[in-house]
């Protein structure tokens, strides 16, 4: 059963497209409206709709029918129900493919990649994900510390970087997400300057490394940020960050584009 399959029942209420990552999705793509894109690992469709919305035409590739069944039909998408380790298009098929937020959930990274090359004609494949390791542990650590030990888990960007030059053949660049204090989608990181949203179980149902989490762990976490949330021990400790505007918290953008294309 796919992962999300049992998180998954109410993530589109939280996890809401938001419109700098689709920009900055669109930039690095490079291509004119009317291209075709796959999404893979397309969960509810927010980025895909985003992308249609701008007059793209997208394939949304995603296992869960748990997932797909909160999306919104839209013209200019089409619905395939797939692994990213077996997408089901044909050869050279799609302009570009991204894949936001998913590739730590894929059961072999290699194939993947080798498969998003496979469908993908001259265009970029596109990957949102993090390595924590680039960045100073946040606050949210401090309460939640089995969050840094379980993405602590995941490939080293130069590591990923190096698996995917090796099995695409095409040259891997990474550009840091900085992530903006009002993110609408609200993953792991999302909420930095709003600790008082982790407090809101349909928030944490949203983030995979919340949602697969031992409940009590959570609860004890919860529990000593409501009390100095509460208390203004929060603010005491960590007021400075309630003045930033944006952090790096190793949210990467990885482009993998043809050599000498």
């Amino acid at each position: 059963m796919p992962t999300y399959d049992l998180i998954g029942q109410k993530y589109s209420r939280t996890r809401v497209p938001d419109s700098r990552i689709v920009d900055a999705l669109i930039e690095l793509l490079n291509l004119p409206k009317g291209s075709t894109i796959a999404d893979v690992g397309a969960g509810t469709g927010g980025y895909s709709r985003s992308l249609a919305n701008q007059g793209f035409l997208v394939y949304a590739i995603e296992p869960s029918s748990v997932m797909r069944k909160q999306a919104q039909q839209h013209p200019q998408i089409e619905w395939f129900t797939g692994y990213a380790e077996a997408l089901p298009l044909p050869d050279n098929s799609v302009d570009g493919v991204i894949s936001i937020l998913t590739i730590h959930h894929f059961s072999n990274l290699k194939k993947a990649f080798q498969e998003m090359h496979r469908v993908v004609k001259n265009g970029a494949i596109v990957v949102l994900t993090f390595d924590i390791r680039l960045a100073e542990k946040i606050w949210l650590y401090d309460y939640f510390p089995w969050v840094w030990e379980d993405a602590a888990r995941f490939l080293q960007l130069n590591e990923l970087t190096e698996l995917i030059q090796a099995n695409t053949t095409r040259r891997v660049e990474a550009m840091p997400l900085m992530l903006p204090y009002d993110l609408s989608d609200l993953f792991a990181a999302a909420a930095w300057r709003r600790p008082e949203m982790y407090l809101q179980s349909e928030v944490r149902a949203g983030i995979s490394s919340f949602a697969l989490a031992d409940p009590n762990l959570i609860q004890q976490g919860v529990n000593s940020l409501a009390a100095d949330l509460s208390s203004g021990a929060w603010d005491a400790k960590y007021r400075e960050i309630r003045k930033l505007t944006e952090i790096d918290v190793g949210y990467r953008f990885l482009r993998a584009t043809i050599c000498n294309y």
